[in-house]
């Protein structure tokens, strides 16, 4: 499990979109993983939130799925799918501390997001 800081890329993808002011969507197509914004100055705060969510969503429940990866689902659908991000004069517009996260609860696995600025 980590958090992937990923708002460099997104902020290349609002780049090359070259739209100055508009929103920038960004969505995760996985089950297991999830997007969020949140500080990205002091990476406790990720470990932070990790250790909480397996401390609140046990490994050990009687889960009925097979594949044994129920406890990424549900992490997963706390965190959801995707941000939405305000852009202004090319930038994204984000607080002092935060960043964008890609969440992996499942890992490693090949992942990608999809970026849409308009």
């Amino acid at each position: 499990m980590e958090f992937v800081d990923i708002t460099g890329q997104v902020q290349k993808e609002v780049d090359a979109s070259g739209v100055t002011d508009g929103v920038c969507y960004v969505y995760n197509p996985h089950t297991t993983s999830g997007l969020t914004i949140n500080e990205g100055a002091d990476p406790a705060v990720q470990d932070d939130i990790i250790g909480v969510l397996k401390k609140v969503i046990p490994r050990d429940y009687p889960y009925r799925h097979m594949e044994g990866n129920s406890p990424a689902h549900i992490m997963a659908s706390l965190m959801g799918s995707s941000v939405t991000v305000f852009v202004e004069n090319g930038r994204l517009v984000l607080g002092t501390w935060q960043k964008i996260f890609f969440c992996e609860f499942d890992g490693p696995r090949s992942r990608k997001v999809i970026c849409r600025v308009v």
